[in-house]
């Protein structure tokens, strides 16, 4: 039995997971790399002007765009834009789990969050001064919390939200990240070499994917498989096969990043 758990819908939602992990019998993970067409640009120096002290040594750096020595580009999101969409039975052990977000280093770690509606988002600070996490999503309750040096807030989203909710701190104006509530777990982030995976996602139906990047915003121009793509508000629609699907390397021409 597929245990899920909600605050607000109680035993329909436990239907309804069922339900919709019965319609797909296959199951299939959607791979590839973003990698930047041209010389990788270099990321500016922050104007670090607050507690200088504590944070002015650390060499902070744009996070907007950060593009590896051998082009990967990281923090570029893919996701499943797709309603109802059956779920793969294994993500109800992380239903209701706690994640982080972390006020670190002067700079939220990570950069960009996804979380489920299901799960709760714990906002942490491990700096020796205050801060404050500002995040107001679309159509649902924002919050403004102090957290002093050590604590923590937890905070719980009611709507999921089609782009990433900026998280900033007015305290320390440099600070920036990003976190993206979804009803389900298909999310992925690239990673430092900008290689991402989605896994356990239903094969043999049409899905719509959604691709953001922080710079760019909604990704519409890309190179795959060698071949010019259009993605009309940076959305694509595959059909998975069982197994692995690898979109292999996906370059970004450097025109996009220009907003």
């Amino acid at each position: 039995m597929i245990r899920v758990v909600s605050r607000s819908v109680g035993c329909a939602v436990i239907f309804l997971t069922v339900f919709s992990a019965s319609l797909a019998t296959e199951w299939g993970d959607l791979s590839g790399r973003f990698v930047y067409e041209g010389k990788p640009p270099e990321r500016a120096k922050l104007n670090v002007n607050k507690d200088v002290d504590i944070f002015g040594k650390l060499d902070l750096r744009d996070e907007s765009l950060i593009v590896a020595p051998d082009g990967g580009i990281a923090n570029v999101l893919v996701y499943v834009r797709t309603k109802k969409v059956p779920v793969h039975p294994d993500y109800a052990k992380t239903a209701d789990a706690k994640v982080t977000i972390a006020n670190k280093g002067g700079r939220f770690d990570p950069h960009i969050l996804p979380i489920r509606l299901s799960q709760t988002l714990v906002i942490t600070n491990g700096d020796r001064c205050g801060h404050n996490s500002n995040l107001q999503p679309i159509a649902d309750a924002g919050i403004n919390p102090l957290i002093t040096e050590g604590g923590q807030v937890e905070h719980r989203f009611n709507r999921p939200q089609n782009i990433p909710v900026p998280i900033s701190c007015n305290i320390h104006p440099w600070m920036k990240g990003y976190i993206l509530p979804r009803r389900n777990p298909y999310v992925a982030v690239s990673g430092p070499d900008g290689t991402f995976k989605l896994k356990n996602v239903p094969a043999g139906m049409e899905l719509e994917f959604q691709v953001w990047q922080e710079r760019a915003g909604y990704v519409t121009k890309a190179i795959v498989a060698g071949k010019p793509v259009a993605w009309k508000r940076g959305r694509f629609k595959m059909t998975l096969k069982p197994g692995e699907n690898d979109l292999g390397t996906i370059k970004l021409p450097a025109e996009i990043f220009n907003k």
